[in-house]
């Protein structure tokens, strides 16, 4: 077997760990689970450090299990929260789940003939039989309420200045926590659960319920909670979150928000979110040292999590129009950008409205630009322009001031794309 926990530890992926749990998963294949939150249909960069926790425990040889929390989600975990969170149906759940699957696919081997292929469960299918009474005569009586009280997640809601508390649905939170690891550990010989820092307090619940219950031995090694180096939540933009889903985040901007990391975050992350060895990553740091202004290291770790998360050709398409950008790239690659991503590299840039009925009357590029819109100050200013070459249509150089524009010239069938010198883009959308 390979050292799983070794591996994690060079890559900075543990914040706590049981004592024994090393030893205990070095003497052969084992299962262990992380829980993620059906809440929506995607899954986010937030995601992603449990998900590689499971990948690598596969690489390692083991099984790893994807719990999703259909049950929890219909309550609401209190763990890193100041209140409670809106509860989902059953039909979103199930709908959510499916989604989440397609996009663990990417990451987890679910369905090859290997002996530790990964398994996917739902904390609902287990949950939903329980009655009240029953939940409290096999699982409640076995926690005491002082063992419940002393996890910091409740404290600190309890304590909190809003004095808002927090409910008994919440309060129960980790009992049902520790039942889904019961429930694994009885039917899927699971003896590990992993999580983010926030969660050690639930998962070791689900450890004393298992040793209390049955007698058994059960581990908990969780993560740090990743931060940027300014001190900002990892994985969240001025827009909102990285989702992982194409229609809520581009691959395009997927992989710019892994170009655009610091320096010291780069260095982190390629540890974390990627599969690379650490000698190739020790090589890839030492490069980045000696040529900062490359970007070397945020280079390799946007191009692997594309790939990893979307695709390769994906990762080209986002390359591709990177270049775009910043001045390369040419219009036969503009044409074949679809509209979702030409919008989202032209993000910010001014938008002018133009009617559809002047492509139609044989309007110039010199009235366009200073008529029509406020490109240019003048049809003196934008015919200097284009005649020192300063000027460029859908990437083509504009060397005549009265070339008629016409339909043809449009992309994704409503757009123009004006330069003006090396960095002034203009977007011209008919309407």
């Amino acid at each position: 077997m390979m050292n799983f926990v070794e591996e994690l530890r060079w890559r900075g992926m543990i914040h706590d760990i049981m004592p024994g749990t090393e030893e205990f998963l070095m003497k052969g294949k084992n299962s262990a689970y992380v829980g993620f939150d059906p809440t929506a249909d995607s899954l986010h960069i937030g995601h992603l450090v449990g998900v590689m926790m499971l990948k690598h425990f596969q690489n390692a040889g083991h099984t790893p299990i994807v719990l999703i929390g259909g049950a929890t989600g219909m309550i609401g975990d209190p763990s890193g929260k100041s209140e409670e969170r809106n509860l989902l149906d059953e039909e979103t759940l199930r709908h959510n789940q499916e989604c989440l699957k397609k996009q663990f696919e990417k990451f987890l081997d679910f369905n090859s003939g290997a002996s530790n292929k990964a398994v996917m469960v739902n904390n609902y299918d287990w949950m939903k039989e329980y009655s009240f009474l029953g939940f409290i005569r096999d699982i409640g009586k076995h926690i005491t309420v002082n063992y419940m009280m002393a996890k910091d997640s409740v404290k600190k809601r309890l304590d909190s200045e809003t004095g808002q508390g927090m409910s008994f649905t919440e309060f129960s939170y980790q009992l049902v926590q520790g039942t889904d690891y019961l429930f694994l550990y009885t039917n899927h010989g699971c003896q590990l659960q992993m999580g983010g820092s926030d969660q050690w307090g639930n998962i070791v619940t689900g450890t004393e319920l298992i040793r209390r219950k049955t007698g058994g031995e059960a581990y908990a090694l969780t993560c740090p909670l990743i931060t940027k180096s300014d001190g900002q939540k990892f994985g969240k933009t001025e827009s909102g979150n990285v989702w992982l889903d194409t229609e809520r985040t581009t691959p395009y901007q997927f992989y710019q928000f892994w170009l655009n990391v610091a320096d010291a975050d780069a260095e982190k992350f390629i540890k974390i979110f990627t599969m690379l060895a650490q000698s190739e990553i020790d090589a890839l740091v030492t490069a980045h040292k000696a040529e900062p202004h490359l970007r070397i290291l945020q280079r390799r770790l946007a191009e692997e999590v594309t790939v990893m998360a979307h695709s390769r050709e994906d990762y080209e398409a986002a390359v591709e129009a990177s270049q775009i950008l910043f001045g390369k790239g040419t219009t036969e690659q503009l044409r074949r950008m679809d509209e979702k991503t030409f919008l989202s590299v032209f993000e910010g840039v001014p938008v002018y409205d133009v009617s559809a009925g002047l492509l139609g009357q044989g309007v110039t590029i010199s009235d366009l630009c200073a008529v029509h819109t406020k490109i240019a100050e003048s049809k003196g200013e934008i015919r200097r322009l284009i005649q020192g070459g300063g000027v460029s249509l859908n990437k083509e150089k504009a060397d005549n001031p009265d070339a008629v524009i016409t339909s043809s010239s449009l992309l994704n069938g409503k757009y123009l794309l004006i330069q003006k010198g090396k960095k002034n883009y203009y977007l011209l959308r008919v309407v």
